[in-house]
């Protein structure tokens, strides 16, 4: 895994200025890559790239590489996890001469064949800029679904870009100014959704986008080139669908335990997690393997006997590291300096403090993420599915009782305890299908956000600014489209920035073979009734891993990573957030009214309402902000 970085003339040759740019600009994302450091110049292109030494370890492979004419470049980060089967199966090597064993070189060689239209071949992750001197014409690219982080500036007849929002803090044109509008939706769903950053000026590429520049002229342009297609196989039965699956998910994990450098799992204890490690002792019989888990100190956030029931079952060697309140406080401020943006993530922190220790021994770390997208995991999923039958034979003056009845329940800081599924799903239930899927995980609804941000209360609702992805899957089953939903929104600004930040602070590469974009398209053609079935989440693929689990695993239900935040605020970490949840600081923001921010405060603490989520999210914006305003 790497850092990239650069400056494009739009039109106009670069000045002495701009290499120094890109020069500072790399040097900021030595975390990323901290084996090497190279780059390219020429008149209207200047790229930067730092190399974390994972697929072919020798100098040859060496970041930005070119092509043997010098005429085409790439600066690159990630992994195309098919390039073996690529160079294979085009015969690559009777056209090129190749001088490297690894995944870069590979790109090249294919650009060579088939142009750029050599994107649709690929699986894996990968974000990077390709030029081509001949054409003069350069393109940034990020991969299907944004596992790896592509930003971008544009200030007069410049076009800046790099792999983390803190390599473009140097470069002319950037301003501190918030963006009102993702932060105004940050406060709903904990991150920061689309193309926007914390900054006004600073975007961030999409997953399946690219950027075609025209070096001549200046001109560029901002375009998909993939789309997501759910497209079922009614003919399936559940035998054939299941054991197709199963081969499609050992292969990708197959693909995804390519590599020169050293190897390991994350071990959460959860189904996604266990499902990977299965398949790899499977595919790897013999191997030392190794596993990282959190344990979560507090009772109902503990999964520890799973982690270690799994690891014990499939034989590896098991690290676990029990994360607590003051773990969290030692660590909190030095994880934001790397994430770069607010995120309200309870697993953020736990995922940096793996992240630390599993280094020692590893450089690439296969997750989890993604899982609970491609098998419909979500408990939002099946209470889309339950919210229509409930609107359908349930009467309204009984809904409206369900309601007031729920939210006169007692308030427990517990995860997922009782009372806040019951309030959370009877409000969102008379919603419509996207605002309730979003209600459903919010984290200030719009009500209070309007008493919290004033100035913004006229600013569109949240689920609004997200509706378009669900309407065009029109005509596609209303879970394919929640699934498409989250992988365009959840999965790549929420899960993909944590991983991505907190693994690469450690110079660590993340891998996530759910969303290896083979393994994906077959998943989509299994139908939604077989995906979940009545209400069994994850229903096919637990039929395809039966032959691999052990039963304790395989009949447990979701449990995602977390930290209870909520109740630690009352407790040991209250003294840590109170010492920054203050009325300057919050006053600072500037569109935050402190009086609101701290009723709320109090509200939690008295046990009121549990704010737990929404407060989490204000105290890493105003830690945030206090370390970049």
């Amino acid at each position: 895994m790497c850092g990239i970085a650069g400056v494009i003339g739009l039109g106009s040759n670069l000045a002495p200025d701009d290499l120094a740019l890109t020069r500072d600009m790399a040097a900021r994302l030595h975390h990323r890559g901290p084996d090497s450091r190279g780059f390219f110049d020429h008149d209207r292109v200047s790229l930067g790239n730092t190399r974390l030494n994972v697929m072919d370890l020798s100098a040859a492979a060496d970041l930005p590489m070119r092509s043997p004419d010098g005429q085409v470049v790439i600066a690159y980060n990630g992994e195309v996890t098919n390039f073996k089967e690529l160079r294979r199966d085009y015969g690559l090597d009777r056209t090129w001469t190749f001088q490297t064993s690894g995944d870069t070189e590979v790109l090249l060689a294919l650009y060579d064949r088939f142009g750029v239209d050599f994107l649709g071949k690929l699986t894996g992750m990968f974000a990077f800029c390709l030029v081509d001197l001949r054409l003069q014409k350069a393109w940034l690219v990020r991969d299907f679904f944004g596992i790896r982080p592509l930003f971008f500036m544009q200030h007069q007849d410049r076009l800046y870009f790099g792999s983390e929002i803190k390599a473009l803090t140097g470069a002319p044109g950037f301003s501190t100014d918030l963006d009102h509008e993702g932060l105004w939706d940050f406060f709903t769903l904990a991150y920061i959704p689309g193309d926007h950053t914390p900054f006004r000026c600073v975007r961030e590429l999409q997953g399946s986008e690219l950027i075609e520049i025209d070096l001549t002229t200046g001109h560029w342009d901002r375009r998909p080139y993939y789309q997501l297609q759910y497209r079922p196989d009614e003919s399936w039965t559940e035998r054939d669908a299941a054991d197709a699956l199963f081969w499609h998910m050992r292969d990708s994990v197959r693909r995804n335990l390519v590599s020169d450098a050293r190897v390991g799992l994350t071990l959460s204890g959860g189904y996604d997690t266990s499902t990977i490690l299965a398949l790899t002792r499977d595919l790897m019989p013999d191997a030392e393997i190794h596993t990282w888990s959190i344990r979560m100190g507090e009772a109902s956030y503990d999964e520890s006997a799973y982690q270690q029931l799994m690891a014990k079952h499939s034989r590896t060697e098991h690290h676990e590291i029990t994360v607590g309140p003051r773990d969290v406080i030692d660590a909190f401020v030095e994880h934001m300096t790397f994430l770069d943006e607010p995120s309200g993530n309870g697993a953020a922190v736990p995922s940096y403090i793996l992240a630390r220790e599993a280094t020692k021994l590893d450089t690439v770390l296969l997750s989890g993420e993604g899982g609970d997208e491609t098998f419909n995991a979500y408990e939002t999923h099946v209470a889309s599915k339950v919210r229509r039958l409930y609107r359908r034979h349930i009467p309204g003056f009984a809904r409206r009782a369900a309601h007031f009845t729920a939210h006169n329940l007692p308030v427990r800081h517990n995860k997922l305890s009782f009372d806040f599924l019951a309030k959370r799903f009877t409000e969102g239930a008379e919603r419509g299908v996207v605002d309730s899927h979003l209600y459903w995980r919010h984290t200030f609804p719009e009500s209070i956000k309007a008493e919290l941000m004033p100035d913004l209360a006229a600013t569109r609702p949240t689920w609004q600014g997200v509706q378009s992805i669900y309407d065009e899957l029109a005509g596609c089953d209303p879970l394919d489209r929640l699934s498409a939903l989250d992988i365009r929104t959840y999965f790549i600004a929420d899960l993909m920035v944590k991983n991505d930040r907190t693994f690469m602070a450690h110079s660590i590469e993340g891998r996530f073979p759910y969303m290896d974009r083979l393994l994906l398209e077959f998943a989509q053609t299994i139908p939604p009734r077989l995906r979940i079935k009545g209400l069994r989440r994850r229903y096919m693929q637990k039929q395809a891993m039966k032959r691999l689990m052990p039963p304790a695993i395989q009949q447990r239900g979701n449990f995602g990573l977390e930290m209870p935040h909520s109740t630690w605020f009352a407790t040991e970490m209250r003294e840590f957030a109170e010492s920054w949840l203050t009325r300057e600081r919050i006053a600072a923001l500037g569109f935050i009214d402190p009086d609101v921010a701290l009723r709320l405060w109090r509200e939690h603490l008295e046990r009121k309402v549990d704010h737990g989520r929404g407060l989490w999210s204000l105290l890493n914006l105003v830690v945030w902000h206090d370390l970049n305003g």
